[in-house]
């Protein structure tokens, strides 16, 4: 059985298109969406509705944690586009699920990002894709649980949700072969990202249910660019799977 695996796809639909080839099925641990792009300011909602000037110094501001200064920047540009900023993000939002979910190989088995927007999925997932959160499935006999979302930050992204709600749905997954998840587990090595040089937020309850139940692997995304890309706790395989949009490729697990 050959599986392969993709996270943090933001837009990549070329290589989206092909991350099935070869493969049995495809997992996807979320952030579809592109909002603003790190590498390419000139990429992404954000800059095509103010441009890549802009994007430059919103990236700027987040990245010194500058937040407060962020938002005011992000509320003087949306008062002056004008309308409703929801509706201007949905609009794009919507265009970009149409993309995507097109380019999305079937079977395909997905869960959410933290830059995901649920309430929008079910008018473009299509046959043979399989949205789980909070759930199981298997694949090839094995038992693989779905963990969608992230949880509090300054980012305010879309679909982060309060550590309580978090540990719910990691507690009705329950033990499995294959936990996936957006984000990492809270091991401080698989949390930092050494290009942006910060810690991302990473699950306590996902590192409980890996020392408690040792699935085989716990996959997941988030982190772009690891200090470590892969770690065990006992007999459990911990992989960021990386980083699809710059990657291209998926990660494969097979058995």
């Amino acid at each position: 059985m050959r599986v392969h695996v993709v996270s943090d796809v933001h837009g990549r639909t070329d290589a989206l298109a092909r991350a099935g080839e070869g493969a049995d099925a495809l997992v996807c641990l979320g952030d579809l969406i592109l909002f603003i792009d790190y590498a390419d300011h000139a990429q992404g909602i954000f800059p095509s509705l103010f441009g890549a000037e802009r994007a430059t110094e919103f990236i700027r501001l987040r990245t010194a944690g500058r937040f407060d200064e962020a938002r005011a920047m992000s509320a003087t540009l949306w008062a002056a586009l004008g309308g409703d900023p929801r509706e201007h993000i949905e609009r794009a939002v919507r265009a970009q699920y149409t993309e995507i979910f097109a380019a999305m190989p079937r079977p395909a088995y997905l869960t959410y990002g933290n830059v995901d927007v649920p309430r929008l999925w079910g008018e473009y997932v299509q046959d043979g894709h399989h949205v789980l959160d909070g759930q199981t499935a298997e694949i090839g006999g094995l038992t693989f649980g779905f963990v969608g979302g992230g949880l509090h930050t300054p980012y305010r992204t879309p679909y982060e949700i309060d550590e309580e709600e978090f540990a719910a749905k990691v507690e009705a997954v329950g033990a499995v072969d294959v936990l996936c998840a957006h984000i990492p587990p809270a091991v401080p090595e698989l949390l930092y990202d050494t290009v942006a040089r910060r810690f991302e937020r990473g699950s306590e309850a996902i590192l409980a249910a890996i020392r408690r139940t040792q699935p085989r692997y716990a996959l997941f995304g988030h982190v772009h660019q690891p200090l470590v890309p892969r770690t065990r706790i006992g007999r459990t395989e911990c992989v960021n799977v990386g980083h699809f949009r710059r990657r291209g490729t998926p990660y494969v697990l097979e058995w």
